[in-house]
């Protein structure tokens, strides 16, 4: 029975199974799709809009939540418990199963994102595609004057870093590799606004300087999908105990 409706569903939304399969582990291996990032992800954006109602409905019995923003067109999951924009809080308890972690400096780098692109958005300078510009020695700055903290001096973690903020589609930059230097400009996406909450942005601002980051940090990590490595997956291990 099952089988017979999903097959007369994916023929209304003119997909094939194996096209639909793609979709769903897609979004949940990355945990976000931007049709800008990628001819992939441009596919697979347009084919999400075919068939957005039944990837919901997929969706719904495990209870990860499913963010579709079509002014900017990204999609974005949240796992089980997890705050997401404008969506009332689930009541089920979740014990993070879903969950991977961010480290504190990916923590700090979002944060300071987030203030940097509201700054942006306040003077105008936001694109079309609601995307503001920030080199990183802006990035670097805004680090020391809010959270008192810094980049990563080896130029391998740096890139490390700004390769976790784009598979987060949180950020682009020119090239398939970035040089990490002061002058590498970053994209920073309006999804970053949707990432990082305004309670949690602006318990931050009321917080003096050393507290922040630590602070913040511990809250982040509860709170959004954060794939681990190139090979992540909102499915992430439990941690012991």
């Amino acid at each position: 029975m099952i089988e017979q409706a999903l097959e007369e569903a994916l023929t209304q939304c003119r997909t094939t199974r194996s096209e639909f399969s793609e979709l769903l582990v897609r979004l949940l291996d990355y945990g976000v799709i931007c049709r800008d990032e990628s001819n992939i992800e441009t596919l697979l954006y347009d084919r999400f809009q075919r068939c957005e109602q039944l990837v919901r409905e997929w969706l719904q019995p495990l209870g990860v939540r499913l963010q579709h923003d079509s002014r900017f067109r990204f999609i974005r999951v949240y796992p089980p418990g997890s705050e997401v924009p404008a969506m009332p809080d689930q009541e089920e308890p979740h014990h993070g199963g879903f969950r991977a972690r961010l480290t504190q400096q990916e923590v700090a780098a979002i944060l300071v994102l987030r203030v940097e692109y509201d700054k942006c958005l306040r003077e105008g300078q936001v694109d079309e595609q609601g995307c503001v510009a920030l080199s990183l020695e802006a990035l670097e700055l805004g680090l020391r004057n809010l959270l008192k903290m810094s980049l990563p001096e080896k130029l391998a973690e740096r890139k490390q870093l700004l390769k976790k903020l784009r598979q987060l589609r949180l950020v682009q930059f020119a090239g398939e590799d970035s040089e990490a230097v002061a002058d590498t400009l970053l994209r920073v996406r309006p999804t970053i606004a949707q990432f990082v909450t305004e309670a949690t942005l602006q318990q931050l601002l009321d917080r003096e300087p050393g507290e922040r980051a630590e602070v913040e940090a511990e809250g982040q990590e509860q709170e959004r999908i954060t794939p681990d490595s190139e090979d992540h997956s909102l499915f992430a291990e439990t941690e012991a105990g």
